[in-house]
C-alpha cells in the first residue's frame, strides 16, 4: 500500500519542514509534540493535516512565526519556491536598540556556587558566622 499525496492537504510537520521553518523534519515533529506549533489556534500533533488558508503559529528559538498556508508542498524546495507557499504574518523583530538594553545572563551561569554566594555576602556586609543562639 503506497501513501498518496494530495494537493489539498499535508501533515503539519512535513509542511513546516518543506517551507523551511525548521531544518529537519524530525525537529518539526519534536516542536509539534512539545506544543510549539498551533494550527488555527489549536495545538498541533505532527500528523495533523493542513490545508490552504490555515494559520500556523510556530515558536522556535524564542521567536514566534505566524504564517498562512498558501500552497501545499510535500518535498523540501528552495527558498524562493518556499516563500510562494506561505504568507508571512509574523510581527517585525524588535529594534536592535531595544535588544541591546535587555539584561542577558551568561550562558551556563545557573545558580551561584557556595563560594560566589559567600563573596556576595561579604560584599553586601553580611557575615559568614551564624547568628548566636539565645539561651546558651
Amino acid at each position: 500500500m503506497t501513501p498518496q499525496h494530495s494537493d489539498t492537504q499535508a501533515r503539519v510537520d512535513a509542511w513546516i519542514w518543506a517551507v523551511r521553518l525548521f531544518k529537519t523534519r524530525s525537529a518539526a515533529a519534536v516542536a509539534c509534540r512539545a506544543g510549539h506549533v498551533r494550527v488555527n489556534g489549536v495545538t498541533a500533533k505532527p500528523a495533523l493535516t493542513v490545508r490552504p488558508g490555515d494559520e500556523i503559529r510556530v515558536r522556535h528559538a524564542g521567536v514566534e512565526r505566524i504564517v498562512i498556508v498558501e500552497r501545499i508542498i510535500h518535498k523540501r524546495v528552495g527558498p524562493p519556491v518556499a516563500a510562494q507557499c506561505l504568507i508571512d504574518r509574523s510581527p517585525p523583530p524588535p529594534p536592535k536598540e531595544v535588544l541591546a538594553t535587555l539584561p542577558q545572563r551568561e550562558r551556563g551561569a545557573g545558580r551561584p556556587t557556595k563560594r560566589e554566594r559567600r563573596e556576595t555576602d561579604r560584599l553586601m556586609g553580611r557575615t559568614d558566622q551564624p547568628p548566636d543562639v539565645v539561651g546558651r
